[in-house]
């Protein structure tokens, strides 16, 4: 099994469109791809100095799964998240292997 994890500290001020875009939108075109068997949204609970930070973890099968959503799907939906969310996010991803 792989994760991909993509940690997300998001601004106060639009934390709450922030998450709803999330849980309507975003992971659902995510899913959407076929790249991914499930999906997390997890709150970190470390208090920031600014913002909120989340883990959204998305669970493939195989890397080739996860190489298909890099070729043909992670640009796109990277670069909406980007126009929406402006200099209000800072994120990084990590790939993760179950053992």
């Amino acid at each position: 099994m792989i994760i991909y994890n993509v940690t997300v500290n998001i601004n106060d001020e639009v934390h709450d469109d922030w998450l709803k875009w999330m849980k309507e939108q975003h992971i659902p075109e995510v899913m959407k791809t076929g790249c991914f068997t499930r999906n997390r949204l997890l709150k970190i609970l470390v208090q920031e100095e600014i913002g909120t930070s989340y883990s959204i973890q998305y669970s493939c099968n195989t890397m080739e799964d996860f190489n298909r959503y890099q070729k043909d799907f992670a640009a796109k939906l990277q670069q909406d998240h980007s126009q929406r969310f402006k200099e209000k996010f800072v994120a990084f991803r990590t790939l993760l292997e179950e053992v």
